[in-house]
This record gives C-alpha cells, structure tokens and sequence, in this order.
C-alpha cells in the first residue's frame, strides 16, 4: 500500500492571472454575437427591411477591438455560420461567404481610419456600419442572384437599393450602439 502511494504523484497547480489586455475581445465579441443573432432571429421584416443586427454588432467589435485580418476573417465566419440556422432567405448558405466579406472590409475601413488618424471621428462606427452592410448584403443578393437564377436588372434595382437601406439602419445602430458598448468594454481601465 506505501508503494502505491509512493507512486502517486502530487500536481501542483498554476495559476494564470489575466493580464490587463487578455482575451476580454473574443468575451465581447461572443457576447455581441450572440445578441445579435437573437435580435436577427425575432426582429420582424418591416416592408421588405430588417436589419442585419449581427453585421452591426460585429461592426462595433471591429471598431473597439481593431483585430487582426484573420481575426476579422474569424469573425465573419462564425457570424455567416450562426446566421445560417435562422436566416430567412431562399439561400441561407450566402451568408458564410457574405459575412466573411463584411467583417474583412469592415476590419481594412476601420485600420485605414485609424491610420489617417480618425479614431475619434464620431461618425466612424456608422461608416463602419454602413460599408460592412453594404459588402455583405451585395455580396449576399450576387449570390442570390446566381442560385436563383434573377436577371441582373432584378439584383441592381431592386435588391441594392433594399441592402442601402439596411445598409443606413445598420450604420445607424452601429453608431448608436457603440458609446454604450465601448463605456462597457473598457470600464476595467476606467475604474484603475
């Protein structure tokens, strides 16, 4: 019995502490995807719109977090993926490939902001918004397009006008949003 105890051997524990920067970015970035999908799942179609709360949620994470291309890419990923189960198009699919263009252009419009020096422009989050939402939705109705078969008058008249629309709302939320979720994203720094 004192062999087999001798045997055992005792694991010492290591703690990890956070450090101030951490991985606080993928908790908030979950986080708003999450809300995002839930809003995008019972937001009502009002005459044809509804806006694409998960484009304008990443569209703030971009803006706070300023991540890298392939975490941009990342993002756009896991946003199509989770949009695909409660998507209410004939080509629930489209979303992979549109929500990867999104994030991706929105990360590049939001690092060329910040390298002319624009991060404190008030409006950036809604250019962010904006353009991201309207990548995405283009992107998304081209494809649309092609798996239906429409004719390309179809796709410019009717279906872009209907992305610039969400395309405002969304810049519009984004903006909105994004004072409030940056007061929360960085209070740890604000309260030290």
């Amino acid at each position: 019995m004192e062999a087999a105890e001798k045997e055992k051997k005792i694991v010492t524990l290591t703690e990890v502490k956070p450090t101030q920067d951490g991985y606080r970015w993928v908790a908030i970035t979950a986080m708003l995807l999450a809300i995002g999908i839930i809003l995008h799942t019972v937001s009502p179609n009002v005459g044809g719109v509804t806006p694409n709360w998960t484009i304008a949620m990443y569209s703030i994470v971009i803006n706070l977090t300023n991540p890298s291309l392939p975490q941009a890419l990342g993002i756009g990923f896991i946003s199509g993926m989770t949009l695909v189960p409660s998507s209410k198009s004939a080509f629930p699919l489209g979303n992979i490939a549109s929500e990867v263009c999104g994030a991706v252009v929105c990360c590049l419009l939001v690092k060329a902001m910040l390298a002319v020096k624009l991060e404190k422009w008030r409006l950036r989050p809604f250019i962010a918004g904006l353009v991201a939402t309207m990548v995405s939705g283009g992107v998304f109705t081209f494809i649309l397009k092609i798996v239906l078969g429409l004719p390309f008058s179809v796709w410019l008249y009717a279906m872009l006008p209907v992305v610039a629309v969400i395309g405002v709302l969304n810049g519009s939320i984004t903006f909105l949003l994004y004072g409030p979720v940056r007061r929360l994203f960085f209070v740890q720094e604000e309260d030290n």
